[in-house]
């Protein structure tokens, strides 16, 4: 999104978001009487907010070690430089079971994948179907021993700093 196409977001707005993003089965009613706000005032907000694509969805988030997805790992992968190679081969990354999150880089690699797994087995299986892709030349994968910090929060992850910026210091 263009900085121009951005929606106007206000202080009120960002909490809001704060709320929703915390907890998005939030009471309407306990919302606006924490905001100073009536109950439709909030839900046009919400609305708006929605119809702006600032909320994209509306979910919940489950807990991975709850369903025993205890390893996570992070794997790097290079691959040939052909024409739309990034395209075909970030759809075949974002196809493969276990895999959370995939990003098209520029550096040393090409692609960071995260991905969960049960156990050593489904972890190997992975691996290999990440290699086997057609274009994929080298893989290097991370595992993580302890996740220090997993809040996916985008307001929450927000510096005051930042947040002005999105308000332009409106109120």
């Amino acid at each position: 999104m263009e900085p121009n196409d951005r929606p106007t977001i206000d202080e009120t707005d960002i909490k809001i978001l704060e709320r929703v993003e915390h907890d998005a089965d939030v009471n309407l009613s306990e919302l606006a009487a924490d905001l100073g706000l009536s109950k439709s005032a909030v839900h046009y907000r919400l609305n708006k907010l929605k119809d702006a694509d600032v909320i994209t969805t509306v979910s919940a988030d489950v807990d991975p070690l709850a369903l025993g997805l205890e390893m996570m790992v992070i794997t790097e992968v290079s691959v040939a430089h052909e024409s739309g190679y990034a395209e075909d081969i970030g759809r075949s990354l974002t196809a493969i079971d276990g895999v959370f999150q995939v990003y098209y880089t520029m550096g040393d690699v090409d692609f960071i994948v995260h991905s969960r797994v049960q156990d050593r087995e489904q972890m190997n299986d992975l691996i290999d179907e990440i290699v086997t892709i057609d274009g994929v030349n080298e893989t290097a994968s991370t595992f993580v021993m302890n996740e220090l910090k997993t809040n996916t929060g985008t307001v929450a992850n927000m510096s005051e700093e930042m947040i002005e910026t999105v308000t332009d210091g409106t109120d």
